[in-house]
């Protein structure tokens, strides 16, 4: 836009979620002097978002932070602010049993009895045969526990559940990075193995949850820090457009233009890439996440602080207590509830009915349930469906080719199920000043 005033930095990053904040720590390390981060949201953490309703705040999604993770050898200002916390994993079954996530080798074997013993040996056994061409999640998942147990612990139903699409059209690739704990944890020989031997000692490091007051007020004192290192911020950006210019990198968002010799982008690729004028022919698939809130008043029928929904009916995947947190508020639990917006076609009303409709069925939350607002969330996170991985990869690389560096859960398409995950990929990748393909 001719007349508008031109500001220079030496980077420009676009996002500031976990990806973006630890970019702009590791260039400022690398002696980077001026960097601005561009975020289109009003505050800083990206898909880390809470949402506060009266006396309660809610989370988008799970998380669980360990007091060791490299994202605090950026930020080690966080550490005061979390909450330590003791959580506990459970699944709901098949059979309408809250049991351990993500096998229990009491209920989904050892009580089964000795026939069904020799049906799951014999279906581990067909599935290292038959599917040792590993095309799908499902193969994956096939291969290394067998479809009987797959199926008596309900993750053939969950698969289906958590992707939004058949777990027969979601690509290898991405089910080896989302379902490593099935290889590492879940396979015959070391179910075996887990029974024969003491339990190991539980992890030296300790889990903690975001500050009460919210993710926004975590990730300003993240913000801060960089500031004081010389990094500047501009929330709520609208960005128009990206270019190439003379080896410089031009930004155009609200009434500012601004022009940086690196650009590194956290951002989804078909959004930098529609802004970068590319078209998108990769078309890359997100869920979208629709996250409801409730208070409740009564049994809940279990006491795990995270539950995650392996039963064949029910079309939520996973609940938080946020309660077992932070404490009741007004005498009553409240907690979150993370269903794939594709199967009720966005409407939140039908979610609701779905999860009030099953629960009831699996006699969890006897009481006063009451829905307190919900969120709903584009590309919470990628899905790997026909070659995506490739087509992912070849959208990099063109963003390359103009020198756009794209990182991250969304800028590289790649799932990040942590923080500690994110940091030490970010890490990776700027590494010498440049993306690894």
């Amino acid at each position: 836009m001719q007349g508008m005033p031109v500001d220079e930095f030496d980077v420009i990053v676009l996002g500031a979620g976990i990806s973006g904040l630890t970019s702009t720590s590791i260039l400022l390390r690398e002696g980077c002097r001026s960097i601005l981060v561009v975020d289109e949201y009003p505050v800083p953490g990206g898909n880390h978002i809470d949402c506060e309703i009266g006396d309660y705040t809610f989370d988008i999604g799970s998380y669980v932070f360990q007091d060791d993770s490299p994202l605090l050898d950026h930020f080690p200002d966080l550490l005061p602010l979390y909450i330590p916390i003791t959580p506990t994993w459970g699944r709901l079954t098949p059979g309408g049993v809250v049991t351990r996530y993500p096998i229990s080798i009491k209920d989904d074997i050892l009580l089964s009895g000795p026939i069904e013993w020799m049906r799951i040996l014999w279906s581990v056994v067909i599935g290292r045969i038959f599917f040792r061409s590993i095309k799908n999640a499902k193969d994956f998942a096939t291969f290394w526990i067998g479809a009987r147990l797959l199926r008596r612990t309900g993750l053939e139903y969950f698969l289906d559940r958590f992707y939004g699409v058949p777990a027969e059209e979601v690509d290898a690739v991405f089910a080896e990075k989302r379902m490593l704990w099935i290889k590492e944890h879940a396979t015959l020989r070391n179910l075996i193995h887990r029974l024969v031997v003491s339990p190991a000692k539980p992890p030296v490091n300790r889990q903690l949850a975001r500050p009460k007051q919210g993710f926004a007020f975590l990730y300003r004192n993240a913000t801060a820090r960089l500031e004081q290192q010389g990094a500047m911020f501009a929330f709520g950006a609208k960005i128009r457009r990206v270019e190439c210019l003379f080896g410089k990198f031009v930004v155009e968002f609200d009434d500012r233009r601004v022009t940086g010799k690196r650009l590194v982008s956290t951002i989804p690729i078909d959004r930098i890439q529609h802004l970068c004028g590319l078209s998108n022919e990769a078309q890359l698939r997100t869920v979208t996440l629709i996250t409801l809130f409730y208070s409740f008043s009564g049994e809940r029928g279990f006491s795990d602080s995270i539950l995650y929904n392996f039963s064949k009916s029910g079309l939520w995947k996973r609940l938080t207590v946020h309660s077992d947190f932070y404490g009741r508020s007004n005498g009553r639990e409240y907690f979150s509830v993370e269903i794939n917006s594709g199967p009720v076609n966005d409407d939140v009303d039908a979610a609701d009915r779905d999860f009030r409709k099953h629960v009831g069925e699996n006699r969890l939350f006897s009481g006063e349930l009451r829905l307190e607002g919900s969120h709903t969330l584009a590309n919470a996170y990628p899905v790997y469906t026909a070659d995506a991985d490739l087509r992912a990869k070849g959208a990099i690389a063109a963003l390359r080719k103009l020198g756009v560096e794209s990182l991250g859960r969304q800028g590289a398409f790649d799932y990040q199920p942590t923080a500690r995950d994110s940091t030490l990929k970010a890490e990776m990748s700027l590494r010498d000043g440049s993306v690894e393909q």
